[in-house]
């Protein structure tokens, strides 16, 4: 039978892996594959929804997991890629780029299709509620000990641990809503993410957005995840990108001490130092009014609550206070499924094989899952961006058994270790670029 065309416009072209690698954006013309169809995107990157750079960074490459992975509503948006479409990959051709695992790809799908006749996309509304109801209570419960038992040492403390459990709580629970995993639409999802990311952290969701996506397309990809951007100006990261950057004699910092100065430049600074102010120029600069606005009643609120009982002087000491308090947690939490894997720049693997080399798992425990946000499966949440939390224990043991088919290390450890494993591979790769560096 011929290809199907649309009822107007072209004839749609046959095209092969080799014409589409050559569209990868080097010579600003994009084209990308999406279930052996074959679409230019070069002029959609900009309007695409989701950000520019998430949607470029899959350029000259299949996206068809990526694509079913992060769309929660894939009819409506196939609707908006028809005029997008150019062509289809020649019937010769395979389904996707030979880097890629053809086995390992085919019997995810069928284990992404089993978990939706599962159900497990499928979010429990009475626990999201449940959960900002206790962020809200313990919010409340920070500004009542100010209230009752006064402003000195011993209360102000307590409600800036408080509130800095508040602040951390609200950061997870804003990742659920930004990645489309509580409603089964796009607009209410995006109207919690702008009330938690904005009221209740005083963040803009178009900023979260813009990183966070990148991040899980291409984890720990030089160049494509900005979750590693620290490296090489603050970080050597990961054993072939420390190497790399001894061999060409680079030293922007003392990298053999970087496990010693992340405990001063990572940890404690990273909220306080950086994100705090980042945010403001982030959507200054972008003409983000609507975030901004948000933002805004984060802080008024904290003013009219705050300042009758503390002064400013006061308030700022405890904004501070919480944002450093938060940064730690934030930070270890975030960092110790990534950093002691694997780093690199981007080979083209396919979807499975991206998001295992890249993650780890923690334990799972009542604490572990509340205190991480039930990012300690994270391995779970990286195969399947759109799944709501509470179901990330159900499918792994599915994605155990694949993985142990295939050979695939599925790696899961104690908090404690997790931890330390940052300090380690640190360690570890600041003396493999000292290697380099003096002897290469």
């Amino acid at each position: 039978m011929a290809p199907e065309t649309p009822a107007q416009g072209p004839t749609l072209r046959y095209f092969t892996w080799d014409e589409v690698a050559q569209r990868s954006g080097r010579d600003k013309e994009r084209w990308l594959v999406i279930e052996r169809k074959v679409y230019n995107i070069s002029e959609f990157t900009r309007r695409h929804p989701g950000g520019s750079r998430v949607i470029s960074h899959y350029a000259g490459q299949d996206a068809t997991d990526p694509f079913v992975a992060f769309h929660i509503n894939k009819g409506l948006v196939r609707k908006y890629m028809n005029s997008l479409l150019i062509g289809e990959l020649s019937p010769e051709q395979p389904s996707f780029e030979p880097t890629k695992n053809k086995e390992l790809t085919d019997e995810f799908r069928e284990l992404r299709a089993t978990v939706e006749r599962m159900g497990l996309m499928k979010a429990n509304h009475v626990f999201f509620l449940l959960y900002l109801l206790h962020i809200l209570l313990l919010d409340v419960a920070a500004w009542l000990t100010l209230w009752v038992f006064g402003t000195s040492y011993v209360p102000f403390l307590l409600c800036a641990v408080l509130l800095s459990t508040v602040q951390a709580q609200a950061g997870w629970l804003q990742h659920d809503f930004g990645h489309l995993s509580v409603f089964s639409t796009s607009t209410w999802n995006h109207l919690l993410h702008h009330f938690v990311i904005g009221h209740l952290k005083g963040a803009p969701a178009s900023w979260w957005n813009h990183l966070h996506f990148q991040h899980h397309a291409k984890p720990n990809c030089f160049r494509k995840d900005p979750d590693i951007n620290m490296h090489p100006f603050f970080f050597a990261l990961g054993k072939i990108l420390s190497v790399e950057l001894g061999k060409q004699k680079k030293k922007y910092m003392p990298y053999n001490h970087q496990h010693k100065y992340f405990f001063l430049i990572g940890p404690p600074a990273l909220l306080p130092l950086y994100f705090q102010w980042y945010i403001f120029y982030f959507v200054i600069q972008r003409k983000k009014w609507v975030d901004l606005a948000w933002m805004i009643t984060f802080y008024v609120r904290l003013f009219l609550t705050y300042v009758p009982l503390l002064g400013v002087k006061g308030l700022l000491g405890l904004f501070f206070m919480v944002r450093f308090l938060e940064s730690n947690w934030f930070v270890w939490v975030t960092q110790m499924n990534h950093i002691p894997m694997h780093i690199d720049h981007d080979r083209n693997m396919d979807w499975v094989s991206t998001q295992l080399q890249a993650t780890c798992n923690v334990h799972k425990s009542a604490f572990n899952d509340w205190f991480s946000g039930h990012l300690n499966f994270q391995i779970e949440h990286h195969l399947f961006p759109t799944m709501p939390r509470h179901n990330y224990h159900k499918v792994a043991p599915l994605v155990q058994s694949l993985c142990a088919k295939h050979g695939i290390e599925y790696q899961s450890k104690p908090l404690l270790s997790a931890f330390a494993d940052i300090v380690h591979s640190l360690k570890e790769s600041g003396q493999l670029w000292l290697d380099a560096y003096l002897h290469q």
